[in-house]
């Protein structure tokens, strides 16, 4: 079969799951098959949107993110089914163990996608066989759809999942570029947002063949170096590689929340700053990471929305010193208008054990108090390993929570962290 593999580049398969959370609790009970059905949040509240739905409740207009009550109103018979999380962090641990049955060049992007290279893996057969052995056995073992890519690298792979939904697989090559993704229009390619998209049709690009013959010197101007990135990728070049490692970066924790009303209370929005610097706070320990710089997201009653952020003088991780950043900066920039949505991010972030604090007149004295139990602890660690010993704060529970189960991105990378470590830790023991 090597002659089916390319002698210098790669063969990489995106696997993407179709409608993944409407598809596990059908999985988990299959008389929701076949009807239209939505995941979505309390529909009591108004932060009852969908978070995603069936393929048969899409056929009636119903989309991710739309309000409950407009998907209701679309399809009266709409199944409405809450977030499930640990049955969707059970299907996708199962789901990553099936791909790593091939190869374990796998690089999970979120609970329900990621990228395969396969190019080492000719032994098991041409890679369009190996990509439908991995579409049915997921469909056996798990009840549950995908799509999947196949191309010689990340971004057509990723384009090619996309391409037939759901149970498609789709092969792209840079030879059908010109005649597959140029023609489309600008907006539908993978790493262009509405906003980009409208910056590249003002100064007259509308398709991706239009972005792959650009000036590139215009859209540095116009995008900065991600001007260029998108040229590359819209003539078909991408030489990132599959990183397993790469669940361990990032660059961001945060939280935010619709309130159930629009509030100017100034003491119940600093009680909001609270619990979402609890929920930031949590998060960070449980990545034993500290924060350079917090930034606070404000949305007001007319959806108007601001982000505002401030460097720190020391890194922060405890809620206290997170809250205490977060309100000095609400307080700053908020006009007294009503608020419908607040957010707490902590970014520049830094891992715990390299972060180095600059001391100052006020914090000096109860470090000084400190130091001696300090000293001790780095000479244990020093001499047996800087696991020896842990402060009772880096102690975290692994088990679900509150402020671990939503379903954006940050969920998605949480988990995939801890099943990482898990799988890490079983190898050890084998």
């Amino acid at each position: 079969m090597k002659e089916m593999y390319p002698k210098k580049g790669r063969v990489i398969l995106h696997v993407d799951m179709n409608s993944f959370y409407a598809s596990v609790e059908m999985a988990y009970d299959p008389d929701l098959k076949g009807k239209p059905l939505a995941i979505a949040g309390n529909p009591e509240e108004r932060r009852g949107i969908i978070v995603t739905c069936s393929y048969e409740a899409r056929k009636f207009g119903v989309r991710t993110t739309m309000p409950l009550w407009e998907a209701k109103k679309l399809c009266p018979d709409l199944i409405i089914k809450k977030p499930n999380f640990d049955r969707y962090r059970t299907a996708s641990a199962a789901m990553f163990d099936i791909l790593r049955q091939y190869t374990e060049v796998v690089e999970p992007v979120s609970i329900d996608e990621g990228y395969v290279d396969i190019t080492e893996c000719s032994d098991l057969g041409a890679p369009l066989e190996i990509a439908e052995s991995i579409q049915k056995r997921i469909l056996e073992q798990l009840d549950l759809p995908c799509s999947i890519g196949v191309a010689p690298n990340k971004f057509l792979a990723k384009t090619a999942s996309d391409m037939k939904k759901p149970m498609g697989i789709t092969v792209l090559r840079k030879r059908d570029i010109p005649k597959v993704l140029w023609p489309l229009e600008v907006g539908e390619m993978h790493g262009v947002g509405t906003k980009t998209a409208d910056k590249l049709k003002s100064i007259g690009i509308d398709t991706i063949g239009g972005l792959a013959e650009a000036n590139e010197i215009q859209l540095k101007g116009l995008l900065g170096i991600n001007g260029i990135r998108l040229k590359e990728r819209a003539n078909g070049q991408d030489n990132r590689q599959v990183d397993p490692d790469s669940v361990y970066d990032f660059k961001s924790i945060g939280n935010s929340t619709t309130l159930p009303r629009d509030i100017s209370n100034q003491l119940e929005l600093l009680k909001v700053l609270d619990r979402l610097s609890e929920q930031v706070a949590a998060r960070m320990k449980r990545k034993e990471a500290v924060a350079t710089s917090i930034s606070v997201m404000i949305r007001f009653k007319d959806r108007k929305t601001i982000t505002r952020s401030q460097k720190l003088q020391n890194p922060v991780s405890k809620q206290d010193e997170i809250a205490a950043a977060a309100k000095t900066l609400f307080l700053k920039h908020w006009n007294g208008d009503p608020i419908r949505l607040l957010g707490i991010t902590g970014t520049d972030l830094l891992e715990a054990d390299k972060a180095v604090k600059q001391l100052d007149l006020f914090s000096y004295e109860q470090d000084a108090k400190k130091e001696p139990l300090i000293n001790t602890m780095s000479q244990l660690r020093e001499k047996y390993g800087k696991n020896i010993i842990e402060s009772a704060g880096s102690q975290v529970k692994k088990t679900p929570t509150k402020e671990n189960t939503g379903a954006g991105t940050s969920f998605n990378k949480d988990f995939l962290q801890d099943r990482r470590r898990s799988n890490e830790s079983e190898k050890k023991d084998i």
